[in-house]
């Protein structure tokens, strides 16, 4: 039984003149237009010709572009709005600020930063610094806040995107962050229904399942999306993640091979969220080339299965014309039915009368642009950065006796050792050249007249060798060991910096083969070591040896410079961390006094 929408209620509140132009808009459709208005496109240009193009051809509902400097994404934006039949949803990702809409607009931190300074008011910070900057460039929703649990330290996806652990605490950070960012207009949508960060795949590339029980989701994520809900969200992102105990109690006489993830999965969205739940807002894919929806079923069925299971949206073609097709077809062969279809619709149309552009004139719809443009990164803005980063800094593991300060006087020498895991990849083309946390930390310690040094790894020197000396140099490797001395002797403190990329499919520590390099932190006893992460907060399952460690969450030079003071011991240690640094594992606490 489909679960249809009232567009009265909330989250849309839609006054009688709102639902009849919901009604007319939807009625003076044609087939291919309401068709059109089940996608999300992910723009490849942004020129006038591409953009009204694929609007005069797919007749899309939406977009959720790839981000350019606000001036860029401004244009881009306005062409959207003033050229459309029907006003567009026009999306971002504003997960951790407005660098989400626009390149240079203004990171605050990712959610676990945010949780760690223990304070609800800068989630609404990040909502609101979201909101004003996102909305400022003609965007009215985002993909935010994610407020999935971080029960699995080896979850790929989510360690250091969600608020954290504790199902409370999630709660009151998106309630502050959905306030925050509504204040100007910004529709946010909650990610990834069910629930991820139990499982430890990566559902870009495989399957992943939430394996709570029935008791276990309704005390957890059922908390978490009916207080949402009731808060007035407005939209929720599908997760490609299947929830299979819940499904087996919901219909124990289905075969576990038909088995669905909620993006596919009427059982989930229909009955749980929309029923039980009682969600009445508007459901988007996640987006729709990930692994987990693409080998659940073929495209063909995949697309108008999404739709007929519960979601209002479909998140990016993968060929325009195929998937145009076979949405179609999915509707002339019964695989969608025409009342979800104008339900999705009518969802959709409400949340773009919400959000007012059913009565604002086109040209109104976005500010001037020169105002537009001086809405992002504002000093007021930058300040709340400065803010976060101070209070989010977290001292997790804190055993080496008197390490505090780290000054000139008491340690002159210091060596950087960069840690990274694996290399390459999307993240690191687009960071490209740009300084890194460790260079950072090189300058602002050198400032304070500290003697500093960043060590070169041994694949690092062998890889800038001549090609032919290469191989004798790689055979040579464990011939290379040093004295304990060339250590003690020439550097006074060792400080790990370990840039694990976040959100990649393995963000695990990645030591080189020269065991007994400073690469690795085997000196801990041998002279005083400080291991600080900078991306993901599990680092110290793979250092458990240190004695102190630290969580920044980000390397940006603002987190850096407060860093540095709280070595020095001019600022404390203020951060509260929300997940469980420690891993679960029982030997990352440990320390043994050095003699």
């Amino acid at each position: 039984m489909t679960n249809l929408v009232d567009l009265s209620k909330k989250p849309y509140n839609l006054d009688q003149e709102a639902i009849n132009w919901v009604e007319d808009t939807l009625a003076n459709m044609t087939l291919d237009e309401k068709i059109g208005q089940l996608f999300v496109n992910m723009g490849a240009e942004r020129t006038e010709e591409y953009l009204t193009g694929v609007m005069d051809e797919y007749h899309i509902a939406a977009v959720r572009y790839n981000k350019g400097k606000a001036s860029e994404v401004y244009d881009q934006n306005k062409i959207l709005q003033t050229k459309s039949k029907i006003p567009l949803i026009i999306a971002a990702n504003t997960e951790a600020g407005g660098d989400g809409a626009v390149t240079d607009g203004t990171k605050v931190g990712d959610e676990v930063k945010v949780a760690a300074t223990n304070d609800p008011k800068y989630a609404y910070e990040l909502g609101r610094i979201s909101g004003e900057e996102a909305s400022a460039v003609g965007c009215n929703a985002s993909f935010a806040p994610i407020i999935d649990l971080t029960r699995n330290w080896r979850n790929p996806i989510i360690s250091n995107r969600t608020w954290g652990a504790d199902v409370d605490q999630t709660i009151e950070l998106s309630k502050e962050y959905m306030r925050g960012i509504m204040e100007h207009n910004i529709m946010p949508f909650a990610k990834h229904f069910p629930g991820d960060g139990i499982d430890e795949r990566d559902h870009h590339l495989s399957y992943a399942s939430n394996p709570m029980t029935v008791e276990e989701w309704d005390e957890t994520f059922g908390r978490i999306y009916g207080e949402l809900t009731e808060a007035g969200l407005p939209g929720i992102m599908a997760g490609h993640i299947h929830l299979p105990e819940y499904e087996r109690a919901l219909h124990p006489e289905r075969d576990e091979d038909d088995f669905l993830p909620a993006s596919l999965n009427k059982t989930l969205l229909d009955e749980l969220l929309r029923g039980k739940v009682g969600f009445n807002g508007i459901i988007v894919t996640d987006a729709s080339h990930m692994v987990a929806m693409t080998a659940s079923l073929p495209r063909r069925e995949m697309l108008p299965t999404a739709i007929e299971a519960g979601c209002d949206l479909f998140l990016f073609f993968n060929d325009p014309d195929e998937d145009f097709q076979w949405m179609k077809e999915g509707l002339e062969n019964g695989l969608l039915t025409e009342e979800r279809l104008h339900d999705a619709i009518r969802r959709t149309l409400g949340l773009k009368a919400k959000i007012g552009l059913h009565n604002t004139p086109r040209e109104e719809i976005m500010l001037p642009k020169e105002e537009a443009l001086s809405r992002i990164a504002t000093e007021a803005n930058t300040a709340v950065v400065r803010d976060v980063a101070d209070k989010a800094i977290t001292l997790v593991k804190d055993k080496q006796k008197d390490l505090f300060p780290v000054t000139p006087e008491r340690y002159k020498r210091i060596l950087l050792v960069p840690v990274s895991g694996i290399k390459g990849g999307f993240g690191a083309m687009i960071a490209g050249n740009k300084p890194k946390a460790h260079d950072h930390l090189k300058a602002l310690l050198e400032e304070r007249g500290h003697e500093v040094s960043i060590w070169e790894s041994t694949e690092e020197k062998i890889m800038k060798l001549p090609e032919e000396e290469r191989g004798a140099a790689i055979a040579n490797v464990y011939a290379q060991k040093q004295p304990i001395s060339n250590l003690t002797d020439n550097y006074d403190l060792i400080i790990n910096v370990g840039d694990v990329n976040s959100g990649g499919t393995i963000q695990r520590t990645i030591w080189p083969a020269s065991k007994g390099t400073p690469d690795s932190p085997f000196y801990v006893h041998e002279i005083p070591t400080i291991y600080v992460s900078v991306q993901n907060p599990f680092d110290l399952a793979d250092v458990p040896q240190v004695g102190t460690y630290i969580n920044t969450y980000d390397g940006m030079l603002v987190t850096m410079e407060e860093l540095v003071k709280k070595l020095a011991g001019e600022s404390e240690f203020k951060g509260v961390s929300s997940v469980d640094p420690f891993c679960g594992l029982w030997d990352t606490k440990l320390w043994r006094d050095r003699k």
